[in-house]
């Protein structure tokens, strides 16, 4: 078999995963297209393995490191999505933006916290 036929096809399953990173709104599918992604490099690297044809099999033990890893990152992705679930009511993406703090804080002039340094209170010498 040539290696075109395995690359090829892990190209489509990279570009597909890609695809539903960029165009996924939801959570869960976003996991499971860096998913496929790293499927898709797995099996680029045991085709290379077998073309290569290395006594070693480098590329099936990093195939392994990289199943490692992907469960590894799956268990602490959907943790993460159980808990923005539990605090907010979804897993949108979109919606997590508004997770980030306010721009402004006790350090901004124009905080309206009286006890904030850099501001006055009324009738403070200047």
């Amino acid at each position: 078999m040539h290696l075109v036929y395995p690359a090829v096809l892990s190209a489509l399953l990279f570009c597909t995963g890609i695809y539903g990173v960029l165009a996924r709104r939801n959570a869960i599918l976003v996991l499971m297209s860096v998913e496929l992604m790293l499927n898709a490099v797995n099996l680029d690297l045991v085709a290379f393995d077998v073309w290569l044809r290395d006594t070693l099999h480098a590329g099936q033990a990093l195939t392994l490191f990289t199943i490692a890893i992907a469960a590894a990152e799956i268990g602490i992705g959907l943790a993460v999505v159980l808990a923005v679930y539990r605090a907010r009511g979804t897993i949108a993406v979109d919606a997590l933006r508004d997770t980030a703090e306010p721009p402004y804080g006790p350090e901004d002039p124009g905080s309206t916290d009286p006890a904030a340094p850099g501001t006055r209170t009324p009738g403070a010498a200047a």
